[in-house]
């Protein structure tokens, strides 16, 4: 098992009716393992003490995609894409549903509110889709992948008062 750690802060925020968790940042450890076996996905496991819902985004033959939502129950995973994954890197949206907050990246790509599969990522705005930043996984071409999501921890500079 191999860990990595994700730059992008989670930060509370106010979409889709959620708490706002003001003034809280958090640092966010996510560890990627592969696995040889007979079956090939991604898979999500979230090991937080929340539930989440998940957006992955993703490039295959068509162009680009992407796809949510997923409710991942606390201490749970979750098959995002099933059989052997075809490309490298993959990127995820997280949104904590019971604390507030969100795994977000540098990588913004188009989501919906409500259950949604969209083509392209340019415009979304203009698409009637909201911007979202999502966080890359590398996959290392590897054909199953298991991202987890862990519990927060407080910045390393302590909690803001």
């Amino acid at each position: 098992m191999e860990e990595v750690r994700v730059s992008e802060a989670r930060t509370g925020f106010r979409r889709l009716g959620l708490k706002v968790l003001s003034g809280l940042t958090f640092a966010t450890v996510i560890s990627a393992m592969s696995f040889n076996s007979a079956s090939a996905d991604l898979k999500l496991c979230n090991t937080t003490s929340s539930r989440v819902g998940i957006a992955i985004g993703y490039k295959d033959a068509k162009g680009w995609a992407t796809e949510g939502w997923w409710n991942v129950a606390s201490n749970t995973c979750e098959t995002l894409l099933k059989g052997k994954l075809i490309a490298r890197y993959y990127y995820i949206h997280a949104i904590d549903y019971d604390r507030g907050g969100e795994w977000a990246g540098k990588s913004f790509m188009c989501t919906n509110n409500k259950s949604f599969t969209i083509r392209g990522v340019r415009e979304c705005a203009k698409r009637g889709y909201n911007r979202t930043g999502f966080f890359e996984v590398d996959t290392r071409e590897e054909q199953d992948w298991t991202v987890k999501l862990a519990d927060p921890v407080e910045a390393a500079s302590g909690p803001k008062q």
